[in-house]
């Protein structure tokens, strides 16, 4: 990749991610820019983050004033090129937002997930969790509490590790080749699967550049059938995968937009990138999709309830979103977390066990912020795409803004 003006707003950019990085563990969730950003960013002790706050609020000023992206003689621009000026601006506005509460700035929950991602955060409220308990209440089978049928059922469905490798892969061709027929795929792209503990995440896509990604499957607690191939679609295909190759093909090498070479997290880019990811399967093979991936799953050997998947489908969407409650009782009401942890297992119906891992993941000084990308970022995607798989190509090739997932009133 040639050489950009070293004063370019978009080198700016990249080294401000990089460096701040240095900071925070796990911001920069993939680069495949130049190597000489990589390793100036890495030479020497970090630099101080108030440096970085003031680098960051003076990339903003000339984001807003016009300033060329790429450090050529300035003109009039046309709509995509403004787009990328809008998708820059949000991006730097969530780094700015950052780099202030690693400094020590006093930025409030909402402030941050507003500002990081280009959404407000709000609680679900407590009628609607109760309507999927009702809901639930009607669907699963036998007898005794709602939560020990509940959690007995999807427990049910843990998938013996000796077979998890044979799920996971035969899931990937399945989804893959939808994929490549219905979306398209860059020649040459590949995923490698792994088993991982350890971490405070379920899934992990480590994308490298060159097409390639690394999918890590946390192993802490049992895998379920139920999960396993929205978890693939996720990650994968038609998922974040999917989203990094296309838009390297697309955009970094097509269009020169290496601004696309670097993936942080605390910005708007995480939040369509979840969105988009969370609605993969679906966008994919239709809202009945554990219909059509159940022969994969009881072929390699592991039960899967697919028509009562189907049928939960809605209540269990409205549980996982208790996820944004128990971050906002950590981090607005500042609530004990063995408390919020006993909560978040009696709302979401989930053993205590997968609700301190939820915890954990909230608390993580990286991910504090991060949960409303998936509870907010699913309904965004979902209502942009309507059921039409060339609106979800957009989202996987294109530099989209939440803003630009709602429809004009």
């Amino acid at each position: 990749m040639a050489r950009q003006d070293p004063e370019s707003l978009v080198e700016r950019y990249v080294r401000l991610g990089l460096e701040l990085g240095r900071h925070l563990d796990g911001l920069v969730d993939a680069y495949y820019g130049p190597a000489r950003l990589a390793e100036e960013a890495a030479a020497g002790p970090p630099r101080p983050l108030p440096t970085l706050v003031a680098e960051a609020r003076r990339l903003l000023a000339d984001l807003e004033a016009g300033a060329p992206l790429d450090g050529e003689s300035g003109g009039s621009e046309g709509a995509s090129e403004g787009q990328r000026r809008r998708w820059l601006l949000g991006q730097t506005t969530g780094l700015l937002t950052t780099a202030r509460r690693l400094a020590g700035e006093p930025v409030g929950y909402v402030e941050e997930v507003e500002a990081c991602y280009g959404v407000r955060p709000a609680p679900v409220p407590e009628d609607e969790l109760a309507d999927a308990h009702r809901a639930l209440e009607r669907l699963v089978p036998g007898s005794g509490p709602l939560a020990e049928r509940w959690v007995a059922w999807r427990e049910a469905h843990a998938v013996p590790p000796e077979r998890l490798p044979r799920c996971i892969e035969a899931l990937a061709e399945v989804l893959r080749e939808r994929t490549a027929a219905h979306l398209g795929l860059p020649e040459g792209e590949e995923v490698h699967f792994e088993l991982v503990q350890g971490q405070p995440w379920s899934g992990f896509n480590r994308y490298h550049g060159g097409l390639r990604s690394t999918v890590s499957i946390n192993t802490d607690l049992p895998v379920l059938s139920l999960s396993l191939p929205m978890l693939v679609a996720h990650e994968a295909y038609p998922g974040h995968h999917t989203e990094h190759s296309r838009k390297e093909v697309r955009l970094v090498r097509g269009r020169g937009w290496w601004e696309e070479s670097i993936f942080l997290v605390g910005t708007p880019q995480c939040l369509v990138a979840e969105g988009l990811a969370d609605l993969g399967a679906e966008a994919l093979l239709g809202p009945t999709y554990p219909l059509v991936v159940a022969e994969v799953l009881r072929g390699a050997g592991v039960r899967y309830d697919a028509e009562l998947a189907v049928a939960v489908a809605e209540p269990a969407e409205v549980l996982s979103a208790a996820r944004a409650n128990a971050a906002w009782r950590l981090h607005v009401e500042g609530a004990d977390a063995d408390e919020v942890t006993e909560d978040l297992a009696r709302f979401a119906l989930v053993p205590r066990a997968r609700a301190a891992k939820a915890v954990e993941f909230l608390q993580h000084p990286t991910w504090r912020a991060y949960i409303t990308c998936y509870v907010a970022g699913l309904p965004l995607c979902r209502r942009f795409v309507a059921g039409d798989l060339r609106r979800f190509a957009r989202l996987v090739s294109e530099q989209l803004l939440p803003a630009d997932l709602v429809p004009p009133a």
